[in-house]
């Protein structure tokens, strides 16, 4: 378990209370009326998005599309709840073995309520904002999406879509300048980011959609749970013979490299479901 201090995070405590999903952290419990406030979440074992691509470097296709899948299928838990996350960025992305887990719900809201900030004021992070956001217009569940595009971005070329620099010069690409995408090496995906980066919001994909036009380049795709759903339980008892150390994409416990190759083994056609950990 984290433990971490919230004044002023009610908002915060219940929006995370609602949000259930294979691929969000959850709350356990909260105290903000407490004389020091406090949450404490699942404790998720591993680095962040952002963390990884700084040390190890950009991630690879099929783990491209494994993390596309994850973090739509979280939207898809998050906004069934009638939320927007608001604040999607690799920071708030963790990668664990058998897939992300988006954090932080500081920022998150339902999308029927008042606005936390007064008229105009914009919250979230430069670069990874939607236009919407950064005018103070109406923010839907397409804002995530266009966060969503700007994340994947990140993994796939070691930047954001809107470069780097001050934060008035980026709020000032996301609103007016085209994302570059040049440096994602796989149009498939290049394409789909585009969709996710349009500047207007009825333009943008949903995570069903994004789902549908990802699980093609994931061979471990049948196995994640439908839209919605988390994963099947594993059974509670006795455990049986070991399994087979075969070759088999999908055995379980196996860690792999960047390249889809096992730790010490021969090349595989293909890795395994949710090859997040790269060794």
């Amino acid at each position: 378990m984290s433990r971490s201090s919230a004044t002023g995070s009610d908002a915060e405590v219940e929006a995370s209370r609602l949000v259930g999903g294979a691929f969000t952290a959850p709350v356990i419990d909260a105290d903000t009326e407490a004389e020091q406030p406090w949450m404490v979440s699942s404790y998720i074992p591993g680095p962040s998005l952002h963390q990884t691509v700084a040390e190890q470097g950009v991630l690879p296709p099929v783990t491209l599309a494994a993390l596309a899948a994850g973090l739509a299928e979280a939207l898809v838990s998050i906004h069934r709840d009638g939320l927007v996350h608001r604040d999607l960025k690799p920071s708030n992305v963790l990668l664990t073995d058998d897939g992300p887990r988006v954090i932080d719900f500081g920022i998150a809201r339902a999308l029927d309520a008042t606005a936390l900030t007064r008229t105009g004021a914009t919250i979230g992070s430069a670069g990874f904002m939607s236009p919407e956001q950064v005018a103070g217009g109406e923010i839907t569940a397409a804002s995530d999406i266009f966060s969503l595009g700007a994340v994947l971005a990140f993994a796939a070329t070691g930047t954001g879509p809107f470069g780097v620099g001050s934060a008035p010069a980026m709020l000032y690409r996301v609103v007016y300048e085209p994302p570059d995408l040049q440096s994602v090496p796989d149009p498939e995906l290049r394409a789909l980011l585009a969709d996710c980066l349009a500047k207007e919001p009825a333009l943008r994909p949903t995570p069903q959609q994004i789902l549908r036009r990802v699980a093609p380049a994931a061979p471990w795709a049948p196995h994640m749970p439908p839209a919605g759903r988390p994963p099947p339980k594993r059974p509670v008892g006795p455990r049986g013979p070991p399994p087979s150390r075969k070759c088999s994409p999908s055995t379980p416990g196996r860690r792999f490299s960047r390249r889809g190759r096992p730790a010490g083994g021969r090349p595989r056609q293909a890795p395994p479901a949710g090859p997040f950990v790269a060794t």
